[in-house]
């Protein structure tokens, strides 16, 4: 198994790592049209993953699991075994908005099920394109192997009764990392009611990058989110954000700055607001 590294890597950096190694890249674009987008024009040799269909497996009720539940690991297994992946295998993923959306979800997924030479491209493809990385139409066909060996999803993860038990005792920290007006209740532009679960805390994962849209320094993110979570462990932690994605990049974050990965709530408010659960909409 390789060793785990930096998981935020720039674009000479991975200049670098192709022109030494060999490196799979994950296109992980979502939104409307993304696979059209990923055809149109991805960084040379990309393939492309879905965050509806790849990464996760919703279902009719988000009130089970959320918008984005985890897909099971077996099919995750085939997928990157579909994709070239194996346990030596170098990835780098990228998407366009600066890692806080399903790149940072890959970049979780594959560290919990036991892969460590995964990052993903600071400042996603425009960071990319903006160093001179040309662009590729069409599908890459990739060379597929084996079902990637997994047993369990190895990083942590906060059940709802966990988070319930967070917000009326306190024992554990929770972290909303939504905008803050979606935090404070005063729109919802997504999921069906406003607010945020009592005694959650809102650090913005926007505020993980810097002016120009890509990661504070370690150095500089440690000593922010030491700030917020105090003496408490990685264990002791719930991040969640709307529906589980997002909230990758804050502990995407927490490992870039030496801190561990804390919890991820998958369901997040949109699994809590769809039940008869306290919501609270001040600060």
């Amino acid at each position: 198994m390789l060793k785990p590294m930096l998981p935020v890597l720039t674009a000479p950096e991975l200049r670098h790592r192709q022109a030494t190694e060999s490196v799979v890249v994950i296109d992980a674009r979502s939104g409307p049209e993304a696979r059209s987008r990923y055809q149109a024009g991805h960084l040379p040799g990309a393939q492309f993953v879905d965050l509806e269909t790849d990464l996760a497996r919703p279902t009719a009720n988000a009130a089970h699991g959320g918008r984005h539940p985890l897909p099971p690991l077996a099919e995750f297994a085939r997928l990157l075994g579909q994709l070239g992946i194996g346990p030596t295998t170098r990835v780098v993923v990228y998407d366009d908005k600066n890692g806080a959306n399903a790149a940072a979800r890959f970049w979780w997924m594959l560290r919990s099920a036991g892969h460590a030479a995964v990052q993903v491209l600071d400042g996603g493809l425009p960071a990319a394109l903006t160093a001179g990385f040309g662009i590729s139409a069409g599908v890459v066909v990739s060379q597929p192997v084996a079902p990637y060996p997994v047993g369990e999803w190895q990083l942590p993860t906060a059940p709802t009764a966990e988070v319930q038990h967070a917000s009326k005792t306190g024992h554990s920290l929770i972290i909303d990392v939504r905008e803050a007006f979606r935090y404070r209740g005063e729109a919802e532009p997504i999921d069906l009611v406003a607010g945020h679960i009592p005694g959650a805390v809102n650090v913005p994962f926007s505020t993980n990058l810097d002016a120009a849209g890509q990661f504070l320094p370690p150095a500089a993110l440690r000593e922010k989110y030491a700030a917020v979570v105090g003496t408490r462990a990685p264990e002791q932690v719930i991040v969640h954000c709307g529906s589980g994605v997002t909230a990758c990049h804050t502990l995407l974050a927490f490992a870039q700055a030496g801190l561990g990965v804390p919890k991820l709530y998958v369901g997040s408010w949109s699994e809590w607001s769809r039940h008869d659960f306290p919501r609270a909409t001040s600060e």
